[in-house]
């Protein structure tokens, strides 16, 4: 990949975005359009914004939204000004957002107004306390102990020229699986986003189909390398930009915009198919890129019936990876796996030593790319059990055929994905034995063909406790997010315990 009359800087990938395809419609929300030179004239003057109210280059800032306009704008923002975009899903609950706002030292958090109190929850006892600035609103509540400041105030301050970073300075940290004190902080600099980013527009890229649909949230590793990656584009386009996702408004968004490509997750692939798709005029529709989560055959069968103009392309990548590592390119996918390497991104799978195992045999998946993270942050063994020789370990175990197509088998670690989202067993289990009635407790996930995985969990109680399936649910809701919290829970006399007395994992998968 040649970066030539280019910078490996997020912050000039927008002004070079711009230059490129010049000013045009570039995004529809929620029933407004708004041009590429708008969006961009919004950054440069949010970034001069941030620097006064303190925001430093280098400086972390959270953002925490549902999608709306102001994220792009917030993110080109920051990384205009030099600091670090650290995103979270606005799904996360104050003690998971106050690791976040620990472990990264924030400066600021950008949120919207039914989210501020969340914050204030979560920073409350800080004694440093992050500046709140409140988007979609052209006023701020002031809270005691706290600086507050409106999203448009921000806009009102004078545009910025783009702050000069090294191409290993570091541009984002996003926490993997949730935010409790168990989740890492995945570092990515300018140069990892900009080349995972430039890799997966190649792999995907077919001229002229430009409008786009994405319900994706912008907070995920996933949301985020489609926004950069829509920044390589060599043709103007626009993007249809959804709050959250909803089936029956998708349809409708597809047909009234003549959406030719989009962005989904599994679990909003199948609730597609709860719509009246064959009454919908989607002909123009070519490729939805499916990834984040195992993509059942059936679903893409019925869909593709459905909608007779477009075929599914699958992906697989990893927030360590700048978000994606294979994709399925458009008119020779292989149905079942999720597509070779991107352009600039070795796969190899090797077995428990490391070593490179014969083509076709399941091993672990590792990775080498410009886009592979620097590290996790604080966490130096976990970083250097990741990180070997150049090489990712992504704790998934996959396979390459002779076309070098990868198949994603299984996952090494234990891993849940719910709903394109990343449960970390540990983090429930730990909630559940909260409860003063649960001794042990131990969480798998279970097949489901809505949401990828349902979170379920199985609990040895107490001796002469007493506490009801329904009961340990709601307990769990009330301190994990929505992505996060067990749908089942099973009591059992004694949970299974291998022979050095650890939870037994693979026999709770085998009851389920």
């Amino acid at each position: 990949m040649s970066t030539a009359a280019t910078s490996v800087h997020l912050g000039a990938l927008s002004e070079e975005s711009l230059d490129r395809n010049g000013d045009h419609e570039s995004l529809i929300f929620e029933g407004r359009s708004w041009r590429s030179a708008d969006l961009l004239d919004r950054a440069r003057r949010v970034a001069g914004g941030l620097r006064e109210i303190g925001v430093e280059p280098g400086d972390q800032v959270v953002v925490m939204m549902a999608n709306c306009p102001e994220v792009p704008v917030v993110y080109n923002a920051i990384w205009r000004m030099g600091a670090v975009v650290t995103p979270v899903v606005f799904l996360v609950t104050a003690p998971e957002l106050r690791h976040v706002l620990v472990d990264s030292g924030a400066k600021a958090v950008v949120t919207t107004g039914d989210f501020v109190p969340k914050v204030v929850e979560a920073a409350g006892e800080l004694d440093v306390k992050p500046h709140i600035v409140v988007a979609e609103s052209d006023s701020a509540e002031k809270r005691d102990g706290f600086d507050v400041t409106a999203f448009d105030a921000l806009e009102s301050s004078e545009p910025i020229a783009v702050v000069d970073r090294d191409e290993g300075d570091l541009a984002a940290l996003m926490y993997t699986g949730g935010t409790t004190g168990r989740s890492k902080g995945v570092e990515l600099c300018h140069r990892n986003l900009w080349y995972c980013g430039r890799s997966a527009h190649d792999a995907s890229y077919v001229p002229g189909l430009v409008r786009v649909l994405n319900p994706l949230p912008i907070s995920h590793a996933f949301g985020m390398i489609v926004t950069v990656s829509g920044m390589h584009s060599p043709e103007p386009g626009v993007t249809v930009l959804m709050r959250w996702f909803d089936p029956g408004q998708w349809v409708s968004l597809a047909e009234q915009h003549r959406i030719e490509r989009g962005t989904l997750v599994p679990a909003m692939a199948q609730l597609l198919l709860t719509q009246q798709l064959d009454d919908a005029d989607l002909s123009t529709l070519r490729y939805l890129n499916i990834g984040a989560a195992p993509l059942a055959r059936e679903t893409i069968d019925a869909l593709e019936q459905r909608i007779p103009s477009m075929q599914v392309l699958e992906g697989y990548g990893c927030t360590e990876s700048g978000g994606v590592v294979s994709a399925n390119p458009p008119g020779r996918r292989k149905i079942g796996s999720v597509g070779p390497p991107i352009p600039g991104y070795e796969v190899r799978i090797v077995d428990e030593d490391g070593q490179p195992v014969p083509t076709g045999t399941d091993g672990e998946v590792t990775v080498r790319a410009e886009g592979i993270m620097r590290g996790y942050r604080n966490a130096p063994e976990a970083t250097e059990a990741a990180l070997r020789d150049g090489w990712l370990f992504t704790g998934d175990i996959g396979r390459l055929d002779d076309d070098g197509f990868l198949t994603i088998v299984d996952r090494k670690k234990d891993l849940i994905i719910r709903n394109g989202f990343n449960v970390y067993p540990r983090d429930v289990e730990d909630v559940l034995v909260e409860h003063p009635a649960v001794a042990m407790a131990g969480v798998v996930g279970q097949r489901h063909d809505v949401v990828g995985e349902e979170v379920v969990a199985f609990v040895s109680l107490s001796p002469g406790a007493e506490a009801t399936e329904d009961e340990l649910i709601a307990f769990a809701k009330t301190k994990l997010a929505g992505s996060k919290y067990p749908r089942v829970v099973h009591i059992l006399d004694q949970l299974p315990l291998t022979s050095v007395g650890k939870l037994d994992r693979k026999a709770l998968r085998g009851r389920v």
